[in-house]
């Protein structure tokens, strides 16, 4: 069993650090180490103990019931990878036939919910944000209440069809909980370095599709893309990858399909 301090040092290698949140640590009766802070309900993080596997990640929940929370994307991936620009790409693509709503986690601002409504990706109301404090990644997988209470309440205002939510931008071991998300896009960019792709993390390995962008800047920063799609493929199995470039509407159009396919497949509609 690791001590709290193995824990936080595996799960919280962010760039800030938790003297001024109050985190306590102990170990529930269930065996495992729960934490709490930031104000976050007292949870506590799975181990990781392989980069993880495509085939094995969590299935779709068979009983969701859609008319209480329309289909939800999750989108995730490291900071500045390009999360809200998909966010904003994906609106602009969708809104004109299905009925869309978003919510974006920040840790400290409400910055991401803000540049959506100034970009004018949807009505300001159909966008809320929430700031989820020093853990991200907790909000998206183990504390989700915080996500599913404005997807609900959006998704039953607006009679969404598709819901979308952004997370917190985190470290590679950070992944949605399929409870939130009905499908996960994991969004990498190339300007970190073409080695992203063969460190996995649930993210890159376990996600519906991952998108690799900014394909633009790998020459400037000596990228290999052969190399991040080899890689790529390899962590996962053979799963979907996009390579994009979303600020100029690159790949866009095939992230688009893969995701009204899922929403096909798990709603039973039909495409507009």
């Amino acid at each position: 069993m690791a001590s709290p301090d193995d824990h936080d040092h595996h799960h919280h290698n962010h760039d800030h650090t938790h003297e001024d949140t109050k985190a306590t640590s102990w170990v529930g009766a269930d065996g495992k180490v729960y934490h709490s802070h930031d104000g976050l309900a007292p949870h506590s993080h799975e181990p990781i103990y392989s980069p993880g596997y495509f085939s094995r990640r969590a299935p779709p929940l068979i009983d969701r019931n859609f008319s209480e929370r329309a289909f939800t994307i999750g989108i995730g991936g490291p900071v500045g990878t390009g999360k809200t620009a998909l966010m904003l790409a994906l609106c602009k693509v969708l809104r004109e036939k299905y009925s869309l709503a978003a919510v974006t986690n920040d840790i400290f601002t409400k910055e991401d919910g803000e540049f959506l409504i100034k970009h004018g990706a949807l009505p300001e109301e159909r966008i809320r944000a929430v700031e989820t404090g020093g853990c991200p990644h907790a909000a998206i997988r183990e504390d989700i209440s915080i996500n599913l209470g404005p997807l609900e309440e959006l998704s039953n205002l607006y009679k969404a069809d598709i819901l979308l939510c952004e997370s917190g931008g985190d470290n590679l071991a950070a992944n949605f909980s399929r409870e939130l998300a009905d499908y996960i896009i994991y969004i990498i960019d190339v300007s970190a370095g073409d080695k992203i792709p063969r460190k996995g993390g649930p993210g890159i390995t376990q996600a519906d599709l991952l998108v690799i962008n900014k394909t633009d800047l790998a020459s400037a920063v000596g990228a290999d893309l052969s190399v991040m799609e080899r890689d790529a493929l390899r962590m996962r199995d053979g799963g979907p990858l996009v390579f994009a470039q979303v600020k100029h509407g690159v790949g866009v159009e095939d992230i688009v399909n893969h995701i009204l396919q899922a929403w096909e497949v798990s709603t039973g509609n039909k495409k507009r």
